[in-house]
């Protein structure tokens, strides 16, 4: 069966991700395979940025519809910004822009991806939580952790940084080198340790792991991270990067253009790229 080409011409919309690095970005792969279910005259680029003030002008300039945003911009982006929606304004971090008639307004999807991500293993309401990370990611899991009425505790390298966010959030913070032992039934890894190419690293001991608690890794490349593999060893329910990615990507998608992705057909596109990878 020969595959359909797409062309771009005028008509094309143009989507991007916005951050440095982003080399390693999946993104591409969640956006364009759901464009091309659509049928739409669309395309998803990545777009590595150092000035972030011109690139946000060039998507009004361009015309480009929507953005992802990743590290380092997910907070530094919001004063570039026309407008927030409720979630992003109250988590402070920004993960999507839509361009809506020359406007950018700045949406969180991270929170959303993450928490049915959680809750498709487990009741959070009054489950006590290890948070690890004060970035952007960190951010918007944090507050949707307390909203579902989940009891946070912020591990950190940078202590600035956690003080800040745990001021926000009404927790205690540690710093994460502190990290001993472990009370509570989830652990979420909000930080990039882990990440390829630093993948043999993980940010807490094995010994700190108990059966039975669920162990969440927003790491994706690799998908199994030492984390994880650690925490399988230890007995406990994992959930890799990949469940928060594709469920965020959907949001986005939803926001853009108006169509909700189902999240198998998004994992099935990841999934087969990273196997392409794999066995090159």
């Amino acid at each position: 069966m020969r595959k359909r080409v797409r062309i771009m011409d005028a008509k094309t919309e143009l989507y991007g991700i916005i951050g440095n690095p982003v080399q390693h970005s999946l993104s591409p792969v969640i956006h364009n395979g759901a464009f091309g279910r659509m049928g739409r005259n669309a395309i998803y680029l990545a777009f590595e940025v150092k000035n972030l003030g011109e690139a946000l002008n060039g998507i009004r300039g361009l015309g480009i519809r929507g953005v992802s945003v990743t590290i380092p911009f997910k907070t530094r982006v919001i004063s570039f910004l026309d407008r927030l929606d409720h979630f992003a304004g109250k988590v402070k971090a920004v993960n999507t822009i839509a361009n809506v008639g020359g406007d950018l307004v700045g949406y969180n999807t991270d929170c959303f991806g993450a928490l049915e991500a959680l809750e498709e293993k487990i009741d959070l309401k009054g489950k006590r939580v290890i948070l690890l990370g004060a970035g952007g990611a960190a951010r918007a899991i944090g507050f949707g952790l307390k909203e579902k009425g989940c009891q946070v505790v912020l591990f950190n390298r940078s202590r600035d940084r956690a003080e800040v966010l745990a001021s926000e959030l009404g927790c205690a913070h540690h710093s994460l080198s502190s990290l001993k032992e472990m009370d509570g039934d989830i652990l979420v890894n909000a930080t990039s340790v882990g990440m390829s190419p630093f993948d043999t690293a993980s940010p807490v001991p094995k010994k700190v792991l108990r059966e039975g608690m669920v162990v969440m890794d927003i790491v994706y490349r690799p998908v199994q991270t030492k984390l994880l593999e650690e925490a399988e060893e230890k007995g406990c329910i994992t959930i890799d990067g990949l469940e928060m990615l594709a469920r965020q990507g959907a949001a986005q998608l939803d926001i853009w253009t108006g169509w909700r992705q189902e999240v198998w057909q998004i994992k099935e596109d990841l999934w087969r790229v990273l196997e392409a990878e794999r066995s090159d």
